[in-house]
């Protein structure tokens, strides 16, 4: 008796094991940890879907906390000319919720060690970070205390974007990747340099004790000349002198198309090399259930192992089976809306439609609301919207309702003809809000909306469609990492620019200058503030009119500060979301080469930025 108990709970044992194994590899998680019974449940508690959300909970938290330490972003407006005094708040309230997200990742990192052991805890160098980035923000938070809040630097401001990198794989992942590109891009960017030194020194000499201008910026020195020449590689600046500038820019952008082709070069494998291991984590995960499972003493084989592997693989969806109808009506309905044509057909009819459309509406163009005749319109409405309902119930009839559910596009066709039905016949009832002509309209967008039904035909529209939605649905962890960029130099900028800008005494100004132009609410006074001053910068938005104010306003050394937001954010990340955007794109054309037309829904389930790993 005592024999089967102790074999019962053996068995129960290994079932939580292959349970967390199975789950270690549908998350692409390492297997190295505890696997005693206790550590199982704490293990499966800590990666509960109610631990994870709170733990990015506090995470949002504690990085939400600039924005209402000093100096405060709650005002109404950023304007130095008009902002009022920001509300401080007391001191130990931002403290106090600081200090609890701490102890959450003092907890979150303490069980991370207990679950992996000592010896993974020391090769492994996120955690190592970790744990001295908690440490340090402890210290700080010690220091800020203990001068009771009024110290005008907090380290930890900076370094709390670790806690959003650390907690997402595919972020370390990319950074990764962004890392294995940082000598090639270096190289390329010490060139650019080099390149634009000495076209700065022929500028020197062709212009030598001349009085140059070119939209406010003077050519007398080397550090002027300098940065006219980098404002000059942005889309921001008229160019004046033509002659000098033609060759200096054809070899910037050589060099700049050079920099985008080195970055997707390197970039081009991280799809494929840097998640490696997520595929032998998956493989370790399934294998290492099998072998828990496996009875002791019991032989398998290769064979045996790969009994779980093909869940790994090819995970393709299947529609139901279509109806079986003994009606010979009926067999011939299922025939005929079952067949391709039918599709081709429904994609003619949805382009005659918009061909209507746009002929009304050129011919009524010039027509006020009141002198438009709809009555045309609406006929060709409801013949429309009458094929589009006989069509959808013939294919219901065809796929049967599970059938016709399992196709996206037939959803899509579906919601919109429901919705066009209740539009156009339903809603027009006595003492109705919605005018006429407003419902006509309403209506129309509604099936052009539906012509986009035929992107799913064409192959080429297919790719491009489901790689703008894949960017999309990946995008957070360039999203992530930009977040934390952003972050770093907010507080770098309040650090260095706090205060800056002032007021002009005198109301004369230059034309085309910071204080013309009114850019006041752009400043380094506020976290809110600072992030919407380098999104402007990022997108080039008049660059040299913020580097022309600051540079009056402080010192000629702030604009290593706005050339380093410049390459890290126009150069070097454009050139990344390029690379992610072409690798994506020619990963899927590669594979929609060889499949059919009806094939290519299919991509879209291959191809996300994880789901590429899953398949050999």
């Amino acid at each position: 008796r005592i024999q089967e108990i102790l074999h019962q709970i053996l068995l129960y044992l290994c079932i939580q094991q292959a349970v967390v194994f199975i789950e270690d590899a549908i998350q692409y998680r390492s297997i190295n940890h505890r696997v005693d019974s206790g550590s199982l449940r704490l293990y499966r508690w800590y990666y509960s879907k109610i631990c994870q959300w709170g733990l990015g909970f506090t995470i949002a938290v504690v990085l939400g906390l600039a924005f209402i330490e000093k100096p405060s972003s709650l005002t109404y407006t950023s304007d130095i000319r008009f902002k009022p005094k920001p509300w401080e708040p007391p001191c130990g309230l931002t403290e106090g919720i600081e200090m609890v997200c701490l102890c959450i990742f003092i907890l979150d990192v303490t069980v991370k060690t207990y679950l992996i052991g000592w010896e993974e805890f020391r090769m492994n160098k996120w955690l190592i970070g970790y744990t001295v980035v908690i440490a340090a923000s402890v210290v700080d938070w010690m220091l800020s205390i203990s001068m009771m809040c009024s110290e005008s630097l907090r380290v930890r401001r900076l370094i709390r974007p670790f806690f959003l990198l650390q907690n997402s794989s595919l972020m370390k992942k990319t950074l990764k990747c962004v890392k294995r590109t940082l000598p090639e891009i270096a190289s390329v960017i010490l060139l650019l340099g080099l390149h634009i030194c000495l076209f700065t020194m022929i500028g020197m000499l062709i212009f030598a004790k001349s009085d140059v201008r070119s939209d406010h910026i003077l050519i007398t020195s080397f550090l002027s000349i300098l940065i006219w020449l980098i404002i000059l590689i942005l889309p921001a600046l008229n160019i004046d002198i033509f002659i000098y500038v033609f060759s200096f820019l054809l070899g910037t952008y050589l060099l700049m198309n050079l920099m985008t082709a080195i970055i997707y070069n390197q970039f081009r494998g991280y799809l494929l090399m840097s998640v490696q291991t997520s595929i032998i984590r998956r493989r370790l995960g399934i294998r290492a259930a099998f072998e828990v499972l496996c009875c002791p003493g019991r032989g398998h084989t290769s064979t045996q192992s790969e009994v779980f592997l093909p869940y790994s693989k090819h995970l393709v969806f299947i529609h139901p089976p279509k109806p079986v109808y003994s009606s010979p009506v009926l067999q011939h309905i299922q025939i005929i809306y079952s067949h391709f044509y039918i599709t081709v057909l429904g994609n003619v009819v949805a382009l005659a439609n918009v061909i209507c459309i746009c002929t009304v509406l050129v011919l009524d163009s010039e027509k006020s609301g009141l002198e438009k005749n709809n009555f045309y319109m609406e006929i060709l409405n409801c013949i429309f919207i009458l094929y589009y309902l006989i069509e959808m119930l013939l294919k219901i009839v065809a796929f049967g309702w599970r059938g016709y559910l399992s196709y996206r596009n037939n959803i899509f066709d579906g919601f919109l003809t429901v919705l066009l039905l209740v539009t156009h016949f339903l809603y027009p009832v006595p003492g109705h809000v919605m005018a006429l002509w407003e419902m006509v309209r309403l209506v129309n967008m509604l099936i052009v909306f539906r012509f986009l039904r035929i992107i799913p035909e064409i192959k080429l529209m297919a790719v491009v469609a489901s790689t703008l939605v894949d960017l999309v649905k990946n995008l957070r962890a360039f999203a992530g990492i930009l977040l934390v960029v952003y972050y770093m130099f907010a507080v770098l900028g309040i650090w260095l620019f706090q205060g800056a800008i002032t007021p002009p005494s005198n109301t004369s100004m230059d034309c085309g200058t910071f204080e013309q132009l009114e850019y006041w609410p752009n400043n380094f006074d506020d976290f809110a503030s600072s992030l919407v001053l380098l999104y402007n910068i990022m997108v080039v938005n008049n660059w040299h009119v913020f580097t022309d104010a600051y540079t009056r306003y402080t010192t000629e050394w702030s604009l290593v500060y706005f050339v380093a937001w410049w390459l890290t954010s126009s150069v070097m990340w454009v050139n990344l979301f390029v690379a992610l955007i072409l690798e994506n794109f020619t990963y899927k054309w590669d594979r929609s080469n060889a499949l059919s037309v009806e094939d290519v829904e299919r991509i879209a389930y291959q191809s996300t930025v994880q789901l590429i790993f899953r398949y050999e």
